[in-house]
């Protein structure tokens, strides 16, 4: 169980099978060796995430005081706290954790890359429109680009059978208690897609602006949704997530005209936090936008043909 905010793998499932029942055979040659050291369980490691547990009770130990407290325990050099562990120790727990990721996703990028799969990690918060604006996207797609999807959330399979109704191949990963996907679960998701060389795959995680952002998951580009109906100030309140973005889509801009939102302060906060992050403006629903951002995923499967997935900006064009 992770130690910062209790995020757990015991109820991992993909497609409905317990992720640890399938003895850790990875999904491909090069994943089994660079992962042969590895334990098949290191879920069952102290996830620390850059979750902001904030647990500021204000009390004193005699409980009757009535002074203000300003206890901010995110402070110390870990940015965390957790009863119990030193900051250094909290340090080490978070580069062993994410270390061990990192060699997931490293062999699941490789895996990818042989292949020339675009990759894509969508991020948002629940309620975005992050599933509905991937249907819509997997139906300008059809005919044009074989695609597959894997979908992360932490309980049902509603989102992975809205997905199979356009005809596209889903996997479903139940996180359970778990607040993200990580690199050993994707891999094990790989398993279960046959994917076509030259294609697109989007990976839906679970809904949530904090944890996911630390976690690679061996993707070719992180995209975030931000939906109209979130408020501006969503880039400043959660800058890890929209400084680790390489493109935002601003999502239900049909809406505009029943909001008080404004565009350009968005953007401009999105820029504090990442000066470089590219953002178009779409619409799922009305489909604003839409083929602009089919544009951006053709440029990016273009550069993973040749070989350049490395070489974001040059398929910047397309957004501002």
């Amino acid at each position: 169980m992770c130690t910062v905010c209790g995020c757990s793998d015991d109820n991992v499932k993909i497609d409905g099978k317990s992720a640890a029942g399938n003895g850790g055979q990875s999904h491909s040659n090069e994943k089994s060796e660079e992962h042969h050291h590895h334990d098949h369980h290191h879920h069952d490691h102290d996830h620390d995430h850059d979750h902001h547990n904030d647990h500021a009770h204000g009390h004193s130990q005699h409980g009757h005081h009535h002074e203000q407290h300003h206890h901010d325990y995110g402070k110390g050099s870990a940015g965390v706290s957790v009863p119990g562990m030193t900051q250094s120790r909290l340090i080490q727990v978070e580069q062993d954790i994410l270390a061990k990721n990192n060699a997931y996703a490293a062999a699941n990028r490789t895996f990818l890359a042989n292949r020339a799969i675009l990759a894509l990690n969508l991020l948002s918060s629940p309620g975005s429109g992050k599933t509905t604006l991937l249907v819509e996207t997997i139906r300008k797609l059809k005919g044009q680009h074989d695609v597959a999807v894997i979908e992360g959330d932490q309980q049902t399979s509603a989102d992975a059978a809205r997905i199979r109704e356009t005809g596209a191949p889903a996997v479903q990963i139940n996180t359970g208690k778990g607040c993200h996907l990580d690199g050993h679960m994707v891999g094990h998701a790989l398993q279960d897609l046959s994917l076509q060389n030259n294609s697109i795959l989007f990976i839906e995680n679970v809904g949530n602006l904090v944890c996911p952002a630390a976690f690679d998951l061996g993707e070719s580009y992180k995209v975030v949704i931000l939906s109209v109906t979130e408020g501006e100030d969503k880039p400043l309140k959660y800058p890890d997530m929209f400084a680790a973005a390489d493109l935002v889509l601003l999502n239900k801009i049909d809406l505009l005209p029943h909001l008080d939102f404004q565009v350009a302060d968005a953007v401009a906060n999105m820029r504090k936090v990442n000066p470089a992050v590219k953002v178009l403006q779409v619409s799922a629903r009305s489909g604003n936008g839409l083929d602009q951002w089919i544009e951006w995923l053709k440029a990016a499967l273009a550069m993973e043909r040749v070989g350049q997935a490395g070489q974001k900006s040059h398929v910047s064009s397309a957004a501002e």
